[in-house]
């Protein structure tokens, strides 16, 4: 009988390293991936609950791997099962629930001959242990760039986040294993790397008692990387001047923050248990592009949050066009039980969130635009992904700033940085010419 596997990953960048290492595991114990569910021995579905559609597409990829596949071992892991287990214990077919703090140890029980369902047994709590202990993975499937969980867990208990619940309190990889991290990727051939974590910006804070990640990448400079490394999401109240200096200085670094705003307006941020003010956040971020102006900076944005009159939204719209930010990415609210904010009074009606969020999209869209703008007629370094368009002979790469690039190409070049002149945007890329060596 053939060993396979199948995995859908939803969610962030630190359940998509958490695949990996679950892949790897698999993979040691002579287990091949498919995208066929029907050749699947084992199906894994690696869930999210950030939102109320990512709870729904979860169920929905639970639902559709049991009908697909109904004599498969199918394990639903993560934060649903974490956070609500009683609501998947309902769907029949589901074989084994792990939350995050069990998922490490998924594999042994899924290759066991005979496992015992688990799914009416204990999901432990996200506070029941305090240890980092995802093994990174060597490689990332179909990938160019590594993603390396450095960090997991949240204490900051925004009113409207669920996350805290499903990841429990602040951990940290210790420094000598990321170091090694890194040294292996290197070797494995990948060009980019991206540290990332559940509070990337806490790294280190539950062993010092304040962040550790600014140490953390003056080791890593020591190292003398052959990589390029990026920043996943940064709070704005965790991004001091010494760590845009070492943006600004540092060659490996990508010039590239993610800073999430959530709202523009003092008082909803307030009633979002946010510590900071749309004036703080509108410092920092024109404090970033003067010291590098090439710099991408991304923002997240929530709109309809209880209590968001017109001017509270107009706040926040104008704060993100008088800025200096590059992209926006735009949540509608979505209530969460178990989070303060799901009892909130002032629930904003569902169509006026839908046109709030039409309109910061729109926004996004010319701030993303207006900043590919400013690169047409400049050299920029790509690193490459692969076809964008094989019909086409186009392939696609990413610069350190966070540019989609697209450029002819005869072949297929992957994970390799070549040149390219951008000449034009075109949809949501530029369009470049590349330059011969």
């Amino acid at each position: 009988m053939s060993k396979r596997y199948k995995i859908i990953t939803l969610g962030c960048k630190v359940n998509q390293c958490e695949t990996a290492s679950i892949q790897e595991r698999l993979a040691s114990e002579g287990y091949q991936p498919t995208e066929d569910s029907l050749r699947a021995n084992i199906i894994i579905v690696n869930t999210c609950i950030v939102t109320q559609r990512a709870s729904y597409q979860s169920r929905q990829a639970i639902r559709r791997a049991i009908k697909e596949n109904p004599s498969a071992r199918i394990a639903v892991v993560g934060c649903y099962p974490q956070v609500f287990p009683e609501e998947l214990k309902k769907i029949e077919g589901i074989h084994l629930l792990a939350g995050n703090t069990d998922k490490p140890g998924i594999v042994d029980i899924l290759i066991n001959p005979d496992p015992a369902p688990l799914n009416s047994g204990h999901v432990r709590g996200a506070s029941e242990k305090n240890l980092f202990d995802t093994p990174p993975a060597k490689r990332f499937m179909e990938r160019t760039r590594a993603f390396l969980k450095v960090q997991d867990g949240c204490d900051s208990f925004c009113s409207y986040c669920i996350v805290p619940y499903a990841r429990g309190p602040i951990k940290s990889m210790k420094n000598d294993d990321v170091i090694r991290a890194i040294s292996a990727f290197e070797q494995e051939g990948y060009k980019e790397i991206v540290l990332t974590g559940i509070h990337l910006g806490k790294y280190g804070k539950e062993i010092s008692g304040k962040s550790e990640l600014v140490p953390l990448l003056r080791l890593i400079a020591r190292q003398n990387p052959s990589v390029r490394v990026r920043l996943s999401s940064l709070e704005p109240g965790e991004i001091a001047d010494e760590l845009i200096e070492m943006v600004a200085s540092e060659p490996w670094l990508c010039r590239h923050f993610h800073i999430p705003l959530q709202s523009g307006d003092k008082e909803i941020l307030k009633r979002m248990n946010r510590h900071y003010t749309p004036d703080y956040y509108q410092r920092l971020v024109a404090r970033i592009h003067a010291a590098i102006p090439d710099a991408a900076i991304g923002a997240d944005i929530i709109t309809g949050f209880p209590g968001e009159d017109k001017k509270a939204f107009n706040n926040g719209y104008s704060l993100i066009e008088d800025s200096p930010i590059s992209y926006l990415h735009v949540f509608p609210f979505s209530p969460r039980k178990g989070t303060p904010a799901a009892g909130f009074k002032e629930q904003v009606d569902t169509e006026i969130i839908k046109e709030r969020a039409r309109q910061l999209r729109e926004l996004g869209k010319k701030k993303k635009n207006l900043f590919y703008r400013s690169f047409i007629g400049k050299e920029l370094t790509v690193l490459t992904e692969g076809w964008e368009s094989e019909q086409d002979k186009t392939i696609k790469g990413l610069t350190d700033n966070y540019i989609k690039i697209v450029t002819h190409s005869e072949k297929p070049i992957r994970n390799e940085f070549i040149r390219v002149t951008a000449e034009r945007v075109h949809r949501d890329y530029l369009v470049g010419i590349k330059i011969n060596n």
